[in-house]
């Protein structure tokens, strides 16, 4: 019986997977080709990024296509991430065989309703309701072209949406975006999260600091090290660290008033997961409640206890297995509890059993594999 075969676009080079759309991307193709599935793999490169020979040990074939960045971002009412990704090599390389085609995100959607394209199987992973998405990143920023870009992308967005009724079916990242993508459109399969995690690797007993860590280039990730710098860890007597890449100004300065708060910038993934691990407590906060946010889920896989708001847990399905607080005062309490108590074997069990049920890589593969193969 020959493998069977399948199409993804990706709307970024997903290797190395520093961020969550690129986790998520590259641990799907690594857990498919664990199941023996040849990969057509399509790559749209920009911000200098470079072929990947890791990533093609993975496929059968891998095209890489130029991002056409240079387009006015302002023009027009295609949405500037999809108009940015329409490639005419990619539609001739798509047509060469009548495979399934998985298209990673709303971005890569732009030949979903081209007639040849439209006699296949297609599934859409969305990785946000990107229109919700757009516009949280328009309130987060702080410069005010840019803020005006994500609101016009959000009404674009928004307006683009409804081309996910050309799919066969739609793939939602989390039961949130999965329950209004099944009321709009129908045909939509919650298939959770992939990650680079296996087993629950959390140390038992107890670390000796407090960790938020996160893409500190990015607003959402920027406002909340600044909220926890300035309003929760200021009451707590612990040592806090916040771990992330390109720090604000507004952030540094919100750190240089505290003696137990500091700053690990530019470090590398193992370094990041080595204070993942060590930590007694990751505390994670998000303003943003699209999607589902891949440093939760390598907290509760690799880190000890988890305070977190409400928008970071939000039906994901993991609440259960974290300290949830809105409130500074609330959240500071919790963690100062939290160093009271050790993290211990059956923490570790707990955790195995709940995150085992709902984000095993093969298991999601193979209901993947079955949309994409019927």
């Amino acid at each position: 019986m020959s493998a069977p075969r399948i199409h993804i676009i990706a709307f970024d080079l997903p290797f190395p997977p520093d961020y969550g759309g690129a986790t998520d991307i590259f641990h799907k193709i690594r857990s498919l080709h664990d199941l023996g599935v040849e990969i057509t793999l399509h790559v749209f490169l920009y911000k200098g990024k470079m072929p990947a020979p890791a990533l093609e040990a993975l496929t059968h074939k891998t095209f890489y296509y130029y991002r056409r960045t240079w387009v006015n971002p302002f023009w027009g009412t295609t949405p500037f991430v999809v108009n940015t990704r329409n490639s005419k090599a990619l539609l001739a390389n798509l047509l060469k065989d009548n495979d399934p085609i998985l298209f990673e995100g709303l971005h890569t959607t732009a030949y979903l309703q081209h007639p040849e394209i439209q006699q296949r199987i297609t599934v859409v992973r969305a990785h946000n309701v990107e229109h919700n998405y757009y516009r949280a990143l328009g309130f987060a920023e702080r410069r005010w072209i840019k803020q005006k870009f994500f609101f016009l992308e959000a009404q674009r967005l928004q307006q683009f949406e409804p081309i996910l009724n050309k799919a066969t079916a739609i793939a939602g990242i989390s039961p949130m975006e999965t329950a209004y993508l099944q009321s709009t459109y129908g045909h939509t399969h919650y298939i959770p999260a992939f990650h680079s995690n296996n087993d629950v690797a959390s140390l038992t007993g107890k670390g000796e600091y407090v960790l938020y860590h996160g893409n500190l280039s990015i607003p959402e990730n920027d406002n909340a090290a600044i909220y926890l710098a300035s309003k929760v860890f200021p009451l707590l007597s612990q040592s806090c660290i916040i771990a992330g890449s390109n720090p604000s100004q507004m952030l540094q300065k919100a750190v240089t008033k505290y003696a137990h708060i500091q700053i690990k910038a530019n470090l590398t993934a193992d370094e990041i997961f080595t204070l993942v691990r060590n930590a007694h407590v990751n505390a994670l906060v998000t303003f943003q409640s699209t999607g589902i946010k891949l440093k939760l889920l390598n907290a509760l896989y690799r880190g000890r206890h988890v305070v977190a708001n409400t928008p970071m847990v939000e039906e994901t399905g993991l609440e259960n297995l974290c300290q949830v607080s809105d409130e500074p005062k609330l959240m500071a309490d919790q963690i100062k509890n939290c160093f009271l108590t050790p993290f211990t074997e059956k923490d570790i069990e707990h955790r195995t059993k709940t995150l085992g049920a709902t984000f095993n890589n093969k298991i999601n593969a193979g209901k993947l594999l079955q949309l994409l193969h019927p």
